[in-house]
């Protein structure tokens, strides 16, 4: 069930710190629970850094030295996020959306395929690969585009989704992107697809598809 009142949708226009955005993202999670303040979803950029998971084992961090590591409490392994990638951590009160964490994260997967849809990008998901993924034509394997690691307290959400529009893949070489090393997988972005599509243009489309998953929204204030 939808809540009644409009999402609050914001957008920080500067790179944010990974740490200040944890922060600030989980006081406001905390206010959802205590009835303090109301859903938001928080879209944003990090400056050039990799993060672990709870699920992240030593071995996947292949270049240490290369960027700054943080470890995060949401679920899954290592991922990267930097320029040209669109984060968006989804603070939602799930105990007004039928306190179903599997059907959370098939609404999380169904907004992302709805947004690449709108660059006639086909999005699919896979039971035992975590993200939403594209194949690659002609050519075999498949590319993840957009990473997805939540975490729940009190039942309300945080932590979210990262979309790659146009950040530097290369960056990505120096981990095992959410654990996965088969070769027949790999990552990729819009702009590597051929898409021209620019950040602002990424944001409406997932505002678009948002809201035919979870509901309206309003523009808010960054935290």
């Amino acid at each position: 069930m939808n809540a009644k009142a409009p999402i609050g949708w914001a957008v920080s226009p500067e790179l944010v710190e990974y740490p200040r955005a944890v922060a600030a993202m989980e006081a406001r999670a905390a206010a959802i629970a205590e009835g303090a303040a109301g859903e938001l979803v928080w879209l944003l950029q990090h400056p050039p850094l990799y993060t672990a998971g709870v699920s992240a084992r030593p071995e996947d961090l292949l270049a240490p030295d290369r960027l700054p590591v943080f470890r995060s409490g949401r679920g899954g392994q290592y991922t990267y996020h930097g320029p040209g990638q669109r984060v968006a951590y989804v603070m939602l009160d799930l105990r007004e959306r039928g306190r179903d964490v599997t059907r959370f994260v098939h609404d999380l997967e169904r907004w992302l395929i709805a947004a690449l849809a709108a660059f006639d990008i086909k999005g699919e998901v896979r039971k035992d690969r975590v993200g939403v993924w594209v194949a690659r034509d002609g050519a075999g394997g498949e590319d993840k585009i957009a990473a997805i690691g939540v975490r729940l307290r009190k039942w309300v959400s945080f932590h979210g989704i990262a979309l790659n529009v146009a950040p530097d893949l290369e960056h990505f070489s120096g981990i095992t992107p959410c654990g996965v090393s088969n070769r027949e997988y790999g990552v990729t972005s819009l702009r590597a697809l051929g898409s021209r599509a620019t950040l602002a243009e990424a944001d409406q489309a997932l505002r678009a598809a948002f809201e035919t998953v979870f509901g309206r929204t309003e523009s808010a204030v960054p935290l």
